[in-house]
């Protein structure tokens, strides 16, 4: 890691919206759960769809990702990956499953 990623500032109104918007998603995913916790589990999919959907959660997490990107030096390595990229490299993200 570059020594200027190793210590970053930010504004405390610019991690208060990330915070917001972080709130906002947990807490409301965490009372849709809670709501239907011994409800039918169809309704409990199609209600999180509709808030992920409605409520533009795709769009918030992409902002707080913004933010906290910001103020990373991108600058390349050796490797021709910055620090962010490197450090995301072995995520395991979603895939269809092929049954």
């Amino acid at each position: 890691m570059l020594p200027k990623n190793k210590s970053l500032t930010y504004q405390g109104e610019d991690l208060i919206c990330a915070l917001k918007d972080i709130e906002l998603i947990l807490i409301s995913l965490h009372k849709i759960g809670s709501y239907y916790i011994d409800k039918n589990q169809d309704e409990y999919a199609k209600e999180t769809c509709k808030f992920i959907d409605e409520w533009n959660v795709t769009q918030r997490l992409a902002n707080v990702r913004s933010i906290l990107v910001d103020k990373f030096d991108s600058s390349l390595g050796d490797d021709d990956m910055d620090d962010i990229e490197r450090s995301m490299i072995d995520l395991p993200y979603w895939a269809p499953d092929n049954k």
